[in-house]
Order: structure tokens, then C-alpha cells, then sequence
């Protein structure tokens, strides 16, 4: 399905959107990135108040904007993003709860894939089951700036789920044995989006607390962990210029 623009939730011009786009979940987040890190930032959308900006960062142009909560959400978002105004990537920055004991808060993940209880896939008339994943040269160029950041990321499997809460009786124990490392509720929409569209995407996630052991983060802890998450992606957006 192509979209022209406007879209029914962007209001932005052709040109005013970069190649990458980074995309929390919270406005709020959104805003904060664009003032504290962005060269120059430009509202360029806020269509239910998302607040897409496009500023720039080490003299590349990088967009930000919100995605909302959920599958969704995202699916609408980074869709618009990709068939109508050409963007080639899109690294989701968010937060995800630990389900391995040895993962902790401020820990940050690297989703290289994203199992799912959505039925989002449904969608594409598959006969079979499909299995998002990451784009490999956006995960192994986040690698490489999160290490010379000094930052060794966990990689691995992630769960989207569709529900925030949940009666289920055994919780998350079956994804946890199957050595799923978090939850969270974005990636697996939007890595499929991505794979349907022929672009890439990355999810770049902090661990903002624990399911099993009694770890939370405060609100200034939060702020340290998720800045040195936003850095990352940044990075990782100024060395995808022209890839």
C-alpha cells in the first residue's frame, strides 16, 4: 500500500524527514532528544502530537519523532515513514523489562530479533511463521559505536508483546527458558514493516527494570541510562550517511 504526502498522521514536507529516523516512545522523549543532542532541530510534525523534529548531529541530518506504544502504533508510523517519505532506517530507542537474572538495569540491548504474540504478521498472508529480525549492518554498526563508547551491549532476542498487562498465569516463564533477554512492545511490528518494505530498522533498548528480581530504576537513573542509549543511536545514525 503506497502513501502519498501528507499522510493521515504527518504533516511534514517532502525532504523535511532525514534518511534515519530515531523513534521513542514518549513525545515528551522525542522533544528531549531533539533540544539536548540536535544541531539546529525543526518541528517538522505533530499530528496527534507526536513531535517530529529534524536537526543534526555530527553534520548529518537525523530526524526524530515518536512512535506511540505498541505494535500498533509503530506499524503506522514507521510505514508513513518508509513508503512516503523514503526513510532507510529506523532505530527504535526505548525502554524493556529484564527477563534473564543476569541482565540488570541500565544494561543496554541490541534486539537482533523479536519474538511476538502479536498477530501483526497476519497481515501479509504468510504460510508460515515469520521471524523479525534486525538489519545487520544498522545492529553491527550500533556495536561498534556503543564499543567506542565504551559500552558492551547484550544482543539477542526480544519479546513484543502485545499486552502491557497481563493475567496469563505463567507470565513470561516460557519466553525466559526460551532464553528471550526482554520485553517490550515495539520491535516485531516494525522490523516487519521494515522487511516488507525493503528498509532497516534496529532496536536499541535500556533495561528499565526487572520482572523477576527486585530492580527498578529511578528517575535520575533513567535519565543517565537512556541519554547514554540515545547516544548510541545518534552515532549509529551519522555513520549510516549515504549507506
Amino acid at each position: 500500500m503506497s502513501v502519498s504526502i501528507p499522510t493521515p498522521h504527518n504533516t511534514a514536507k517532502k525532504g523535511e524527514i532525514a534518511k534515519t529516523v530515531l523513534m521513542p516512545g514518549d513525545p515528551l522523549r522525542s522533544k528531549f532528544i531533539a533540544e539536548t543532542f540536535l544541531t539546529d532541530p525543526v518541528l517538522v510534525n505533530n499530528v496527534r502530537g507526536v513531535q517530529g523534529y529534524t536537526g543534526s548531529w555530527k553534520g548529518v541530518p537525523v530526524t526524530v519523532m515518536a512512535s506511540g506504544m505498541g505494535i500498533p502504533a509503530i506499524g503506522i508510523y514507521s510505514w508513513e515513514l518508509y513508503s512516503a517519505y523514503d526513510v532507510d532506517n529506523i532505530i527504535r530507542i526505548g525502554s524493556a523489562g529484564s527477563i534473564q537474572d543476569d541482565l540488570h538495569t541500565m544494561d543496554i540491548v541490541l534486539a537482533s530479533g523479536a519474538c511476538t504474540d502479536s498477530n501483526f504478521a497476519h497481515q501479509f498472508a504468510l504460510p508460515g511463521t515469520f521471524a523479525p529480525v534486525a538489519d545487520y549492518t544498522l545492529l553491527n554498526q550500533a556495536m561498534r559505536c556503543a564499543q567506542a563508547r565504551g559500552v558492551a551491549p547484550r544482543v539477542g532476542n526480544v519479546l513484543s508483546a502485545d499486552n502491557f498487562y497481563s493475567d496469563g498465569s505463567d507470565g513470561m516463564d516460557p519466553w525466559r527458558k526460551m532464553g528471550v533477554l526482554a520485553v517490550e512492545m515495539e520491535c516485531a511490528g516494525l522490523y516487519m514493516n521494515a522487511a516488507r518494505l525493503g528498509k532497516r530498522a534496529l532496536g536499541i533498548l535500556t533495561i528499565s527494570d526487572h520482572l523477576y528480581l527486585d530492580e527498578c530504576l529511578s528517575a535520575e537513573q533513567r535519565q543517565t541510562s537512556f541519554t547514554q542509549m540515545m547516544e548510541i543511536a545518534l552515532d549509529t545514525a551519522a555513520e549510516m550517511a549515504g549507506k
